[in-house]
């Protein structure tokens, strides 16, 4: 670490509107995912995945995703994110006028074949159609690639780096604007993260810009840090640690938004975000979810007195 250079800023995108709820059964009325978006801005969080434009009979959750989209365009400086599992997806995440789509792409084989009925050959392909019609229809819409289960698989166990590395440059090929590294079940430690970040880095250069980190076994605070020192400086978090997979029973969901833009601030890293109004959304959520399992630790234990001190003293 002794070439390291601590980063002034880091950015943090809201997945709790997509990830974080597509797990629960009960869907959030429209006025409220509004006002988590309206609140999410008004902490100053600049990046915010909104929803999914999956069929809404498969996910009725996210079946308000393109009017979430317009609202959150309304806000000023807002970057505005939805996940597409397919071209019909990108279509509509298109005609909608989101900022990004993201695209899942599962480095496990096993894991691509049951979340997605396709091998990760095929979705490439897919995803060089998706590239194409951008191109024809002349959107602005950005595509980021999520390389799910990049540090391991439920389902095939270990994946290798190098398929990893494999995706990453197979997406970069087809014209993708940028690519993320996703620990979509949480068997990611931090040396692995490291090392991996490292290697990606070396194939995408800039256009590696994400990491996305779930807490399953309580590393994902480490592994955001692991990420951090391999030159990444932007996260997914989600408010609440809400979230999970369903190829990952029991699994706890994403690194806490609240937890993570402590972690910043209390290392002098400027995320942009007001913690106060953060733990004060997440409080009203968990009113929202009553009987939904809430993770993150600052919200159990509170800041420490130290804290406002520290972050004054480094602004």
């Amino acid at each position: 670490m002794k070439n390291f250079t601590w980063p002034e800023k880091v950015t943090l995108r809201e997945v709790g509107l997509r990830d974080g709820l597509q797990n629960i059964a009960r869907a959030l009325p429209l006025d409220r995912k509004m006002e988590w978006i309206q609140e999410s801005w008004e902490a100053g969080i600049r990046e915010i995945e909104v929803g999914s434009f999956v069929p809404p009979r498969l996910m009725p959750q996210m079946a308000d995703t393109g009017k979430l989209v317009a609202y959150a365009k309304t806000l000023p400086g807002l970057c505005v994110s939805v996940l597409v599992p397919n071209f019909k997806g990108a279509l509509h995440a298109m005609n909608a006028g989101a900022d990004w789509m993201l695209l899942p792409l599962s480095a496990s084989q096993a894991h691509s074949v049951a979340n997605l009925r396709k091998t990760p050959d095929q979705i490439v392909e897919d995803i060089a159609s998706i590239v194409r019609a951008r191109a024809e229809c002349e959107s602005k819409t950005y595509i980021e690639i999520g390389i799910s289960t990049a540090f391991g698989c439920t389902i095939q166990g270990d994946v290798a780096a190098q398929d990893v590395l494999d995706r990453v440059k197979a997406v970069l090929a087809v014209g993708v604007d940028r690519v993320s590294l996703a620990d979509t079940v949480g068997y990611g430690d931090p040396r692995k993260v490291w090392d991996l970040f490292l290697r990606a880095r070396d194939v995408a250069g800039d256009r590696l810009a994400g990491a996305h980190f779930h807490d399953t076994r309580g590393l994902g605070i480490a592994n955001a840090m692991a990420a951090l020192y391999a030159g990444q400086n932007r996260f997914d978090a989600c408010l609440a640690g809400l979230g999970g997979c369903p190829h990952a029973p029991g699994a706890s969901g994403n690194v806490a938004m609240e937890d993570m833009a402590y972690l910043f601030g209390s290392i002098g890293i400027d995320t942009g975000i007001d913690i106060d109004k953060i733990l004060a959304l997440r409080a009203k959520v968990a009113g929202w979810l009553d009987g939904v399992n809430m993770g993150g630790a600052v919200a159990r234990a509170g800041l420490p007195r130290t804290y406002l001190r520290r972050t004054r003293a480094v602004a």
